[in-house]
């Protein structure tokens, strides 16, 4: 289990509403105008009554959630959203997702988010075909990478299996600087160049070539490319980072809580975070994910915590496909099965609560990844609703034309609290 790295001390109680908090995310939601949307965004298209409701009865805006110089991704938005300041805490994507998986890092080691993906060669230059390997089952991942394992795990490198075409590559002792680049946002694309930065680091550059070498021929891609699948023939280190030095939402607030997500990068924010990691049956982090069962699991975990933070990562691996109509479905479920539920659920319970519905970036369909435009936000509080005009809709149109607008995404979450973090000295525990 990765323990908290910030020093323990008595901090006085930080004065709270006696309220429940809810955070829903719907990853890469925000989009621009489609002329086969006539001009609307696909949030604008899509029905979503809950989420309209929540933008009429409660607070709208937008919220900066990725500061100037820093690439638009889930890590920097999510870290963000969770209240934190990645110019203060961001280390990189690699140690979120090695907290999730339970991984333990010494301060000197560097973790790497690692994709298995479909590369090309063709007359000396690579093309990335798919960052997700055709989006490989866990199944098909863990037997590639047993098969490796005995090639790459070595007293420098360990290969930890994640989901899917996650995984996790923990080099102990090695170096953070290599200037590696998210496989999504390259796709169709010659990384030629990209792939080079690879050959900096011998080291690695020879796990990665006999990696390339073992999946080639391997009898898990063979079956996939006869059923018309992209093989996983490689894989693509990135996000790499040292362990995050933060304080934990129960140091700040003095608040207890969960997330709950699919994917290790959001659950490892939330390790660092001090929340409980739920995990949710049938959560894959892609369009057939239980939206429904994570709306159950943040009723059940809000009843004995005060604040649960909730991911849905279809509508962002709907966007990196350009499947428009799959974006599409993935916002109305997100809206009717987890909006929705959890809106019905809190009403039932009764008392006071407060929900924070947002998207953490643009993931145009357009562009196929991530934009670092200002996204929309509501916040809606059951003891203080408002009425906003009938038309409002939850969608970066209505968002812009509001008069909120925040510069800086991670001071989102007191706003939404209703209250000030503590400051909290940060000093990392001696091993």
């Amino acid at each position: 289990m990765v323990q908290n790295n910030v020093e323990e001390k008595e901090i006085p109680p930080v004065e709270l509403p006696s309220s429940k908090y809810v955070v829903l995310v719907g990853d890469g939601m925000g989009d621009f105008p489609l002329e086969q949307l006539d001009g609307k965004t696909p949030l604008e298209y899509a029905r979503t009554p809950a989420m309209d409701r929540l933008a009429k009865l409660g607070e709208l805006g937008t919220v900066k959630t990725i500061p100037e110089g820093f690439q638009p991704g889930s890590d920097v938005a999510n870290m963000s959203l969770m209240g934190y300041d990645p110019a203060r805490f961001y280390t990189g994507r690699g140690p979120l997702e090695a907290a999730a998986m339970g991984v333990q890092m010494n301060p000197e080691d560097v973790a790497f988010r690692c994709n298995m993906v479909t590369l090309a060669f063709r007359e000396g230059r690579i093309i990335m075909i798919d960052y997700s390997a055709g989006h490989i089952s866990t199944d098909e991942a863990q037997i590639l990478l047993n098969d490796l394992q005995p090639l790459v795990n070595t007293r420098s490198f360990e290969l930890f299996p994640g989901v899917s075409y996650r995984h996790l590559l923990l080099w102990r002792g090695g170096p953070e600087g290599l200037a590696t680049v998210p496989p999504h946002d390259f796709t169709g694309m010659d990384v030629t160049e990209a792939w080079h930065v690879y050959e900096e680091e011998p080291l690695l550059y020879d796990l990665l070539t006999k990696a390339i070498t073992l999946f080639h021929r391997h009898p898990v891609n063979e079956k996939r490319k006869k059923e018309g699948k992209n093989p996983a023939n490689a894989l693509w280190p990135w996000g790499q980072g040292r362990r995050p030095v933060m304080p934990t939402f129960k140091q700040l607030y003095d608040i207890d809580g969960a997330v709950i997500a699919a994917v290790d990068l959001i659950k490892g924010l939330g390790v660092w975070a001090g929340l409980e990691k739920v995990d949710v049956p049938g959560a894959t982090g892609y369009l057939d994910t239980n939206y429904r069962g994570k709306a159950e699991a943040a009723l059940k975990a809000i009843k004995e915590k005060q604040l649960v933070f909730v991911h849905v990562e279809a509508p962002d691996e709907a966007s990196h496909m350009g499947d428009l109509k799959a974006k599409i479905n993935a916002i109305e479920r997100f809206d009717k099965e987890v909006v929705s539920v959890v809106m019905d659920g809190l009403r039932e319970m009764g008392g006071s609560y407060r929900i924070l519905l947002t998207t953490d970036h643009f993931t145009p369909i357009k562009m196929r990844t991530h934009a670092p435009l200002p996204v929309p936000y509501a916040i809606y509080d059951n003891m203080n609703t408002r009425d906003n005009q009938n038309d409002v809709a939850f969608c970066e149109k209505a968002a812009e034309h509001s008069s909120i607008h925040l510069d800086k995404g991670h001071m989102l979450m007191p706003k939404f609290i209703g209250a000030e973090p503590r400051e909290v000295e940060l000093n990392p525990k001696k091993k």
